[in-house]
């Protein structure tokens, strides 16, 4: 794939930043820039970008960086970096598990075996291993671990003065959006890379065709419709010798104060687009779902929904609605549609009504293209904070969830304010620590019930 030749920002609208002193080398910057001196101004929907001028070229430097999580995107995101013109190196890892580690290692040694410098004191395991690889000398923390634990995580890594790539979601809760949210605004402080892996925001067909419909392609936006329907996901069963903490950690998209729900771990990329597209966030939802087809069907295995259908109002009343599942036998369909008083968008490329136009260039892995620009940022020096949008984008999704869980209006700043901590005193968990939910005495973990569920603390 090709290299990026511009680090996009993930909005139609880019607001030139101010210049400000050049480090003596590309490490200086990267050592240094919790220090620098100067002004982002923000465009679009948070985006901050700091322009250093006179960039170093590629290779002159070594990009350190660590990865927290070693599942299937942390392995992925560690690879896409790899995968760039960066003169990169893997130095650390953490997972809650060794043998995640090690695998994680071993497939991107047989990979990029140059590429991997880590050492057997630099492999770390536990709930609170992610602080000793993140204290380790680097320069970019990759955090991919399961959700609930990132708000603590992201936290710490700009505490420690890192650059930061997280993936989506980056909480599971209000409190944890709120603690996010807080950090983001130290690390805009600090000129902190901070990339969200919402990575239709580094698409060329996406960003196309929204900074179109943000110039007035289809005239004022209306109403969208945006999906994630899928068959269904993994599901890991409780072996003999794990604890409980254990169980649901390694099998952590089934728990919600670990994932939560489908609507926030997957369908939050079509949620994104649509505020996106809006260029603004919902005030209220109302929604419906239940637990149909989930593993178990009861609660016994699973507490999580298996559909859900959201009705979200802007400010201005224009409405957003959507549609998450994994239901088997059922209509499959991942994408995002919009109607505009001038005409009809598919945000990935298309225009339809009188300013018709579809995009005809070309098209790029997001996940690739995402770490392209992240990594070509930083070898130019310069600066750009998803993180404002990666919480809000988020909080959008877990607004969702609490309406469907609820059957009730459910309104942004009241669930904001008062939503439920779904894992009270998370930075003190161990894997022996009793986990915030477990089996009641039929066996069965508590499932929401629309009508009896409150949303709020």
């Amino acid at each position: 794939m090709e290299n990026s030749k511009q680090t996009p920002a993930p909005s139609s609208i880019i607001t030139p930043a101010s210049a400000i002193e050049t480090p003596d080398s590309r490490r200086g910057f990267l050592k240094n820039s919790s220090v620098l001196a100067g002004t982002a101004l923000g465009a679009g929907a948070g985006i901050s970008t700091m322009a250093i001028p006179n960039a170093h070229a590629a290779g002159d430097d070594v990009i350190r960086f660590v990865v927290i999580g070693c599942g299937g995107r942390g392995k992925g995101a560690a690879a896409n970096i790899m995968n760039t013109k960066g003169n990169v190196k893997l130095v650390a890892v953490h997972d809650a598990f060794e043998g995640k580690c090690r695998e994680a290692l071993n497939q991107l040694s047989r990979r990029h075996g140059d590429k991997v410098d880590v050492p057997e004191d630099q492999i770390f395991t536990g709930l609170d291993g992610y602080k000793k690889a993140i204290d380790v000398d680097c320069d970019l923390v990759v955090i991919a671990t399961p959700p609930g634990y990132k708000p603590q995580q992201f936290e710490y890594a700009v505490a420690k003065g890192r650059h930061i790539f997280m993936e989506k979601p980056v909480a599971t809760d209000a409190p944890g959006v709120r603690r996010v949210l807080k950090a983001v605004e130290e690390s805009k402080k600090k000129n902190l890379m901070v990339g969200i892996g919402l990575q239709r925001r580094h698409e060329p067909s996406y960003m196309e065709t929204v900074a179109r419909i943000h110039d007035g392609a289809i005239g004022d936006v209306i109403s969208q419709q945006v999906y994630w329907n899928g068959g269904g996901i993994w599901y890991k069963n409780k072996s003999d010798d794990q604890t409980e903490m254990e169980f649901q950690t390694n099998n952590w998209y089934h728990f919600n104060w670990l994932c939560g729900d489908q609507i926030c771990e997957q369908h939050i990329h079509n949620l994104d687009v649509g505020c996106w597209v809006k260029g603004a966030y919902p005030v209220e939802c109302n929604g419906m779902g239940g637990h149909q087809q989930r593993e178990g069907g009861d609660g016994s295995k699973s507490q999580i929904f298996d559909h859900t259908f959201c009705e979200y109002t802007f400010a201005d009343g224009t409405k957003m609605f959507s549609q998450g599942r994994h239901l088997r036998g059922a209509w499959n369909h991942v994408g995002e549609f919009a109607q505009g008083t001038k005409g009809t968008a598919n945000p990935n490329g298309k225009i339809n009504g009188e300013n018709a136009w579809e995009f005809e260039g070309k098209r790029v892995n997001g996940h690739q293209q995402e770490q392209h620009d992240l990594i070509e940022a930083l070898m130019r020096g310069e600066i750009y904070n998803e993180g404002e949008y990666g919480a809000k984008s988020t909080f959008t999704a877990i607004l969702g969830r609490e309406a469907c869980y609820s059957g009730k209006i459910v309104r942004w700043d009241e669930l904001l304010e008062k939503g439920h901590d779904l894992a009270p005193g998370i930075d003190e968990y161990t894997l022996q620590s009793t986990p915030p939910v477990v089996r009641g005495e039929d066996g069965k973990y508590p499932v929401p019930t629309p009508g009896k569920y409150s949303p709020f603390a």
